[in-house]
């Protein structure tokens, strides 16, 4: 089907039939209103007419406006981290707290936002001397957060300043009271630091300035560049002095249990050998009183008896030899460094007596006598 066609119009698939408006007309329109609301046009009573409706859409114009001001600038959302600190004409009238609050606009009131949940951070360095006389190079950092608004605003012109002059005085009180070797020492250091921060804050509170010191940390304690090396062998023969130390209360502790084991055992075995003697002496004086009573009884037999019995202990520990008389000639050989042991010493290498033909009734009568003792030892 053709777009065009006698009697029925425009088939245009692409226009909608309206033409767009003329964007000059839209601009001259907007203008006269404008010069109309504020009081532009021709003169005569058309023209009292426009100035007239353009004085009130001028005065309508700025209550709006100034009604959006009032609005915006008295309401204020204050942080959870922050309080509002109201000034009225320059002068502290309010804190706000968190949350929605009203104020008058401005130049009524000032609302000045302080955080009072962040914890700041101010650092220095410098040199300071101690109770002995000698100087120390440091470096410490401060932490802190704003404890009371009011009081860290105006108390105060410059709050860090204020806070760096204090620590520092603080630290040298702290200092001016402990030895070089206490500041150097780990222990020393952390009690110089809970000191400092102990009096730090108590010289804030003396000046109302609303800070609340969290932490207070020593970084760097040092001697002087000139003298370091000098104290760095002070601090070697220390630890020397301290690992020496440590290696004698080792020995110590190892050689003093060693000696009271000794001890012990010493005296254990002397009351051994004091409980041995008693009871050998007593064994012998009981042994003894009853051999006295044997004695008593019959004297002779005992005597005998004994002295048998001391006879058979003594020829029981040595050697003997054992020749026959009878068949025996006038010499004798007798390999006695063999039969006696090997020695030429001692009880082995004692030379019986010879035996030869006219000691022959002897040795009868020796052998005669040998049945009177084994009678004695029944």
């Amino acid at each position: 089907m053709p777009w065009k066609e006698p009697g029925k119009g425009n088939k245009d698939p692409w226009s909608s039939g309206d033409e767009p408006p003329d964007l000059e007309e839209v601009f001259r329109n907007v203008n006269r209103r404008l010069k109309s609301l504020f009081g532009g046009g021709g003169g005569g009573r058309g023209g009292r007419d426009s100035s007239g409706a353009g004085s009130g859409g001028l005065i309508s114009v700025l209550v709006i406006a100034a009604l959006l001001w009032v609005g915006w600038d008295s309401v204020h959302i204050v942080d959870e981290a922050e309080r509002g600190v109201v000034l009225r004409f320059g002068k502290y009238s309010r804190t706000l707290d968190p949350g929605l609050n009203l104020t008058l606009p401005r130049p009524f009131e000032t609302t000045i936002p302080v955080n009072v949940s962040n914890v700041r951070s101010v650092e220095d360095r410098g040199q300071m001397l101690t109770e002995d006389e000698n100087i120390v190079e440091l470096n410490y950092t401060v932490q802190y957060r704003v404890l009371d608004p009011q009081k860290f605003l105006f108390n105060v012109r410059d709050p860090e300043p204020t806070l760096q002059g204090a620590a520092e005085s603080a630290l040298r009180e702290s200092l001016g009271t402990n030895g070089l070797d206490t500041i150097l020492a780990g222990a020393g250091r952390e009690k110089i630091s809970q000191n400092t921060e102990v009096l730090l804050q108590d010289m804030l509170d003396l000046y109302s300035a609303g800070i609340q010191i969290t932490e207070f940390t020593l970084k760097d304690v040092n001697v002087p560049m000139q003298v370091r090396e000098a104290f760095s062998d002070v601090n070697r023969a220390r630890e020397d002095r301290q690992r020496f130390i440590e290696e004698a209360r080792v020995h110590v502790n190892s050689v003093v249990p060693e000696a009271r084991g000794q001890a012990a055992r010493i005296l254990q075995e002397a009351e051994g050998y004091k409980q041995a003697t008693i009871a050998l002496a007593e064994g012998e004086a009981e042994r003894f009183s009853l051999l006295l009573k044997e004695y008593q009884k019959a004297p002779a037999i005992t005597r005998k008896r004994l002295y048998l019995q001391t006879m058979e202990n003594v020829f029981g520990r040595s050697n003997k030899i054992l020749l026959d008389a009878d068949s025996s000639g006038n010499v004798l050989y007798l390999p006695l460094d063999q039969l006696g042991g090997g020695g030429g010493t001692g009880a082995g290498s004692l030379m019986p007596p010879l035996v030869g033909p006219d000691n022959r009734n002897e040795s009868a009568d020796s052998g005669s006598n040998r049945n009177p003792r084994r009678e004695g030892r029944q």
